[in-house]
């Protein structure tokens, strides 16, 4: 997760929640922003440790009482700036869908675009792996809905299709080895990124591991 251009996210608070019963002001979407936003750069240069709701609070010029009524964690931030990078990168797909002849090297480039996006900057790309493993049930439903997205991108190349982002997130996803695929390999990167994230390995062993898996799986 690199340096991030925020200028369409800030304009119309694209990809920020909505609160329980009402649509947020255009105010509260500019205070939301402005949170993320000064998570992010703690996160940039000081890592998951970095990130303190009060320094989150005093960068973004938010209260603490009223960064609590859109965030009830640092990782809730952490997987919300998760959330807009994938965006990010479905638009990116959209636009120059993942390329090669065959289903391996269309799902090889893919991975590899979205392991450059997400360890753009590695502070910040370490900071959202810790923010993961927080392991409350609200994070499990972030992680849940970044696996599906993540699936039916990968699922896509498999395809060799421009990913469809106007489909409903409950439309059917490929057939069943399509989905224990995407699922299968999202696994694996996922443990490539947190050995890359410790020092076990150098970021282009992720991508060395993920089409290692990616080649016994479909070359069966």
């Amino acid at each position: 997760m690199g340096a991030r251009t925020r200028s369409e996210a800030a304009a119309g608070g694209a990809g920020l929640p909505e609160l329980p019963g009402a649509r947020l002001a255009a105010n509260q979407l500019r205070r939301m922003r402005r949170v993320v936003d000064a998570a992010v750069r703690l996160a940039e240069k000081g890592g998951f440790e970095g990130v303190r709701l009060r320094d989150v609070a005093e960068h973004s010029g938010v209260a603490l009482g009223t960064l609590y009524k859109y965030f009830h964690s640092k990782e809730d931030i952490l997987l919300f700036a998760l959330n807009e990078e994938l965006e990010r990168v479905e638009q990116a797909l959209a636009e120059r869908p993942a390329s090669g002849r065959t289903p391996l090297a269309r799902v090889t480039d893919f991975f590899r675009r979205a392991t450059e996006a997400f360890l753009g900057n590695p502070q910040l790309g370490r900071a959202v792996l810790r923010a993961m493993a927080g392991g409350d049930a609200e994070t499990a439903v972030r992680i849940a809905g970044a696996q599906l997205r993540v699936a039916r991108l990968v699922v896509a190349a498999l395809h060799g299709e421009t990913p469809d982002l106007a489909a409903a997130r409950e439309a059917e996803l490929g057939d069943e080895r399509e989905r224990r695929i995407a699922l299968t390999l999202q696994y694996v990167w996922f443990a490539a990124l947190v050995g890359w994230s410790v020092g076990i390995h150098p970021e282009s062993a992720v991508i060395h591991h993920v089409r290692t898996a990616a080649e016994l799986i479909l070359k069966r």
